[in-house]
């Protein structure tokens, strides 16, 4: 994979780390706006990026590169992926894919005309311990409630209280804690269950925008509630719930670390199929693996999951 950044942002930050870690993968450009020449030339320095760019389509140009990783505000992600994709480029996109399903079904079909590879940067999709979870599910019999969360106190909210408003709480951005951090939880059960019946959000709002909320998704017989904040923290915990036991991981659903599965009237069983300490590095593991076998098929059922989860998303989004 011969990568292109688009961004320098906090997410940007965080990856750039692990990817020294996979070999496979070339750090060959960074893009971002001019105004952050400095940041952008700081970090190609620090992590031996080849190239620097602060014009897009100049970057796009660049036969040494075959992969560019969105990772901007919510609301430019289709922008600039649909951009890339004509430009032949395999595209990794930051969660959330898209801000309505119209943009994402573009997406694919241009992908699918070009045989590129499409993927959603979603951590929780490719750990090896949600993976494990799938696997151990039937174990707990038939299914009756989950319980999702991912609350983390934001580094920018005491910014937001004060009125400086980052992208991340910036509505007319896509900001907010559903589309931040409701996302993981939301791909957690639907990768486990797939598309609910309904889907309801009830936000706590402030300045215009959700800084916590309850996405509840109801699938029958069996309910899913996914809490998510940036107002405020607490320990992040996903409890499976069925008739013969559970399933309870004590980690947040970006993470996904090790878990126990608790049958009764059985010894509670600890699982631990941790790969690497980095959340980020099994998906970049897998993005590498796809682009270099050209794997289409694997492409295609993820992106069928990532629209399932946008789905989600745009559901909750509207019901409030």
């Amino acid at each position: 994979m011969r990568l292109a950044i688009i961004g320098s942002g906090k997410i940007v930050q965080e990856v750039l780390p692990v990817l020294g870690d996979l070999p496979a993968i070339e750090l060959r450009a960074i893009c971002g706006r001019a105004q952050s020449t400095d940041k952008l030339n700081g970090l190609a320095a620090k992590f031996g990026i080849g190239r620097v760019y602060t014009d897009f389509a100049e970057c796009l140009a660049d036969p040494n590169l075959d992969t560019a990783y969105i990772a901007l505000p919510n609301t430019l992600h289709y922008e600039y992926a649909k951009a890339a994709l004509l430009a032949g480029k395999n595209l990794i996109c930051e969660k959330p894919f898209t801000m309505n399903l119209a943009q994402f079904d573009e997406l694919q079909q241009i992908a699918e005309d070009k045989q590129l590879i499409l993927v959603e940067a979603i951590t929780t999709a490719y750990q090896s311990n949600y993976l494990a979870v799938k696997e151990c599910l039937p174990e707990i019999g038939v299914l009756k409630m989950i319980q999702c969360g991912y609350s983390q106190y934001s580094s920018r909210y005491d910014a937001f209280e004060r009125g400086e408003i980052a992208p991340a709480f910036d509505p007319a951005m896509g900001g907010g804690a559903l589309m931040d951090l409701g996302i993981y939880p939301i791909h957690f059960a639907v990768g486990l269950l797939g598309e609910p019946v309904s889907v309801s959000y009830s936000p706590n709002m402030d300045k215009g925008v959700d800084t916590s909320g309850v996405a509840v998704l109801d699938y029958g017989d069996h309910k899913v509630v996914c809490v998510c904040a940036k107002d405020s923290g607490a320990p992040n915990r996903q409890v499976i719930q069925g008739v013969k036991g559970s399933i309870i991981m004590d980690a947040a659903p970006n993470e996904c670390g090790p878990f126990t599965v608790d049958i009764r009237g059985c010894e509670p069983r600890h699982i631990d199929r941790t790969v690497h300490p980095h959340r980020m590095f099994e998906e970049f593991q897998t993005f590498e693996r796809m682009i270099a076998e050209h794997d289409l098929a694997g492409c295609s059922t993820q992106l069928d999951h990532s629209r399932r989860a946008l789905s989600v998303l745009v559901q909750a989004r509207a019901s409030y």
